[in-house]
């Protein structure tokens, strides 16, 4: 682990290699797995303002389901998540030509409509999740085998993880801290080299 300020980052994110393959994995980490997206209460009052914007991006099934639940609710662990459908694709999922997914809210940001709010921090920051303890931050890499053909591209590229994620760890962190974060990466690896 390294320590930055008041965060304990996985050593993952100096050695992995990471870049998404959208072309290969087709967006599926907006459609897999047992819960929405986790969001803040301040996202998701982004999200809901947003939703006139939002709504004639979303596909049928996910406005009915924002209709009957709402846009979040809280899952078993406690966490505040992105309404899902059918079990498994957020609701913010729409889709591009060849079935690539992509997400409604960011869609609606590259056109300008969203005030500049681009999509959950979560989702932002993924592959990494973050923990909150009452003294420390986790942050660590959540690996999944969808991101195979990521890690494989990233290696091919040489882009290390903490480098595909250097905007959005700096705006939940600020710079001074990935800064930080880039010192220690760049010390561990000319220590203990390639992984």
């Amino acid at each position: 682990m390294l320590q930055i300020q008041d965060t304990l980052v996985s050593l993952d994110l100096a050695e992995r290699f990471f870049c998404c393959d959208i072309d290969a994995c087709l967006g599926e980490c907006c459609i897999e797995g047992d819960a929405g997206a986790p969001i803040t209460p301040e996202e998701k009052e982004r999200i809901d303002a947003l939703m006139p914007v939002l709504k004639p991006r979303l596909l049928p099934s996910a406005l009915n389901r924002i209709e009957e639940a709402g846009t979040e609710y809280v899952d078993e662990e406690g966490d505040l998540v992105t309404q899902i459908v059918e079990g498994r694709n957020c609701v913010f999922t729409s889709y591009a030509p060849g079935g690539v997914c992509q997400c409604a809210i960011e869609c609606a940001c590259s056109a300008g409509e969203t005030g500049g709010f681009r999509k959950p921090s979560s989702c932002a920051l993924y592959p990494v999740r973050l923990t909150e303890y009452p003294t420390f931050t986790a942050v660590n890499y959540h690996r999944w085998d969808i991101c195979r053909p990521a890690e494989k591209l990233g290696r091919k590229l040489g882009i290390r993880l903490y480098q595909f994620l250097k905007g959005p760890l700096t705006e939940r962190f600020g710079a001074e801290w990935y800064a930080e974060l880039c010192e220690a990466c760049e010390a561990y690896l000319a220590e203990y080299g390639d992984k």
